[in-house]
């Protein structure tokens, strides 16, 4: 099969004489377009990993083995190539296929132009390809591909186009073989800081200098005076004073108010003059005796 390239359809196979293999994914870069990584995973009889080391991808780039193993990307003129190189003649009898999928970091498989797989015998150097197949996605929405499958087949080996697409990604393709995800546990949250306390009620300000010294008299110092009288406006009629209440006869009048004790009392008013004419009337004839 040298110097003969298989364009390969969904499906398809072909067989293929090389003892060691290298699958490159190739992709064209561009705005928009997501970063492609290529894992392998290595599967038994069951069709699943006989343990999480059978999982080759950027995490974890070589098997224990070291069989299988993944190349660090280049970029060519054609394009970004990300590339899984595997021994397949001197693997493990336990080991039945070398699936090779495609990952995308950042955004879905229908963003990603031009992606291929080429099959190439590891032994030569350069060279046409022995196989091609162009991964189409199938909905837009994948953002993992399984691109083909490399198997037994008798004392030999295969290689199978697939093109089987998974909207969960890397994650979800892993552990539909088997692999078991740790995926990281959420960060607690930090509880919300309690709201500060409220600030005290400030105490009431006193309207003015006056209330003050009303609510808390200073003992030991002179009191303000009260404030004067009013000025009389000269040279303008007076107000006159408001007359005095008129008793109201026929009902008793209001005591007088009580003296102020240890305070000189007012003087009484002078009784009015005796009338010098004044002369008692002739006694009448009832006061004489008979």
């Amino acid at each position: 099969m040298t110097g003969m390239t298989h364009a390969m359809v969904k499906g398809s196979n072909v067989p293929l004489d090389a003892m060691a293999v290298r699958a490159v994914l190739r992709w064209t870069p561009g705005a928009g377009v997501p970063d492609v990584d290529a894992s392998a995973l290595l599967l038994g009889a069951g069709g699943r990993v006989r343990s999480d080391e059978d999982f080759v991808f950027y995490n974890q780039p070589r098997h224990p083995s070291g069989l299988v193993r993944r190349l660090p990307k280049r970029s060519l003129p054609e394009g970004l190539t990300d590339t899984i190189e595997a021994d397949l003649n001197a693997l493990d009898p336990s080991v039945d296929q070398v699936v090779i999928a495609a990952s995308s970091d950042g955004a879905a498989f229908g963003a990603v132009r031009d992606l291929r797989i080429l099959i190439h015998d590891a032994a030569a150097a350069g060279g046409e390809p022995l196989a091609v197949f162009d991964v189409r996605a199938e909905t837009g929405e994948e953002t993992a591909i399984i691109c083909g499958e490399l198997y037994r087949r008798g004392d030999g080996w295969k290689f199978r186009a697939v093109g089987q697409g998974y909207p969960t990604g890397l994650i979800g393709l892993a552990t539909a073989f088997g692999i078991s995800v740790d995926e990281a546990e959420p960060e607690p949250q930090p509880a919300a800081p309690a709201p500060p306390p409220a600030p005290p009620a400030p105490a009431p300000v006193p309207d003015s200098q006056a209330t003050v010294l009303h609510q808390q008299p200073s003992y030991g110092y002179p009191q303000p005076a009260a404030a004067p009288a009013p000025q009389p406006a000269y040279g303008y009629p007076q107000p006159t004073a408001a007359p005095a209440p008129q008793p109201a006869y026929g009902y008793p009048q209001p005591a007088s108010a009580q003296p102020a004790y240890g305070y000189p009392q007012p003087a009484p008013a002078a009784a009015p003059a005796p009338d010098p004419n004044f002369v008692l009337p002739p006694q009448g004839p009832q006061f004489i005796r008979p």
